[in-house]
């Protein structure tokens, strides 16, 4: 991470600040730790199930959506599954709405799970880092440039309050991964030379058809995957996985990249958005190693895979396959969360890494959205904010239209 141009843009010195409850404090091991999910969606209701399987002395004791069937729904199947006896949310805590956020955050959890879709990621870190919360945050942390540095800005907050934040990159707590990463750092495939991912699958679809009573800002969270400013796109909230990989292991991110992409098959329809359905990179590293990536979201029937290869000069790996298989990683990374809080682990702060990694993301579907080569600085500079600036269910959106390299301009 030390490659990452944050000094420049956090400053220096250190801050004073308030611990309002000792539960929160780093060591202090309370009985149980309170947790507030926040985005109800299928991956939430997986994380908080995951979180309180892989705990004891925890309890989920708050949710927060903005759709108050999906919080429900959530709720019910979290309360029938093995670990209902954990599951202490009184209708109180059952908050609704597009502040719901703000009233978990200022109930009495001692966790936050952020786990909206990531166009909300920075707002909702920075408003638990604020409140002296601990997290643990889905990937990706943002979906643009601006959202990528506020989201860095809390993070390096929550270092200096000794706040974990444990992210949703499940292979930095995946043992196979964990294993192959040290063997590969002690010489076992010699130096890295090139660097293959690829993540081929199919399309993600939230909703098959608008409902007439649904205003534009309610339409483009039932269907938020086809929507750049809410989703970011596949190589941001999906492709992350491998990218993280590679960052991960090369230990720094690229400097510069030039990607193609478009549409090959998506209708140009409200259904399916503005974002693309293909996008390939090729990235370069500080010291010239390069990483071609690939990744598509094809109708059913067409060759799916997802896989990552690292070359060295005397072998290769996948970047698991030197390792045994451990706990379910979507559980122990819950598991690392619980213990760095409690002090019985090392201090977990994986906010700048998937930030960088996030950040890297963003370089490569710029690249491709405005036929460009991108750079670490360029975009790291670049004053791209796509997030709304008033939320309504029935707020007037307009879609910006597809990207088209030559016409889409860099921010």
């Amino acid at each position: 991470m030390n490659g990452m141009t944050r000094r420049s843009l956090l400053g220096g010195g250190g801050s004073t600040f308030m611990i309002l409850r000792p539960e929160l404090v780093r060591g202090f091991a309370p009985a149980p730790l309170k947790a507030g999910l926040v985005g109800c969606g299928g991956r939430g209701t997986q994380a908080a199930q995951q979180f309180l399987q892989g705990n004891e002395n925890v309890e989920l004791t708050a949710m927060a959506d903005i759709f108050e069937d999906k919080l429900e729904t959530s709720l019910g199947r979290i309360q029938k599954s093995p670990v209902q006896s954990k599951v202490k949310v009184t209708p109180d805590k059952r908050f609704v709405g597009f502040d719901a956020f703000k009233k978990l955050i200022a109930s009495d959890v001692d966790i936050v799970m952020l786990c909206t879709p990531p166009g909300y990621r920075p707002e909702h870190f920075e408003a638990a880092v604020n409140a002296g919360k601990h997290v643990f945050t889905e990937k990706p942390i943002a979906t643009d440039p601006v959202g990528v540095r506020r989201f860095l800005a809390a993070c390096e907050k929550a270092k200096q309050k000794k706040l974990t934040v444990v992210s949703g990159a499940q292979r930095r707590s995946q043992r196979e991964y964990l294993e192959t990463l040290k063997k590969v750092r002690d010489g076992a495939i010699g130096e890295i030379v090139a660097l293959y991912a690829s993540y081929l699958s199919g399309p993600v679809m939230h909703a098959k058809a608008r409902d007439p009573k649904w205003g534009d800002m309610t339409w483009q969270h039932r269907n938020w995957y086809s929507f750049l400013w809410i989703c970011g796109d596949q190589i941001v909230e999906q492709h992350f996985h491998n990218i993280d990989t590679m960052n991960w292991f090369m230990g720094t991110h690229p400097v510069k990249v030039v990607a193609t992409g478009g549409v090959a098959w998506r209708p140009r329809t409200e259904l399916y958005g503005n974002i693309y359905d293909h996008l390939a990179s090729d990235f370069v590293y500080p010291n010239g190693v390069r990483l071609s990536s690939v990744c598509r979201q094809y109708p059913q029937g067409c060759f799916r895979r997802v896989w990552d290869d690292i070359v060295g000069t005397k072998g290769r790996t996948n970047g698991m396959d030197m390792g045994e298989k451990g706990e379910n990683p979507y559980v122990q990374e819950h598991i690392n969360l619980v213990k760095s809080i409690r002090g019985e682990i090392p201090y977990i702060n994986d906010g700048f890494a998937v930030a960088e990694s996030t950040m890297t993301c963003i370089m490569a579907r710029e690249s491709a959205y405005t036929g460009l080569e991108i750079t670490w600085d360029m975009i790291m500079n670049s004053k791209q904010d796509l997030q709304p600036k008033a939320f309504d269910y029935d707020l007037k959106m307009e879609m910006p239209p597809l990207p088209v390299p030559g016409e889409y301009k860099f921010t």
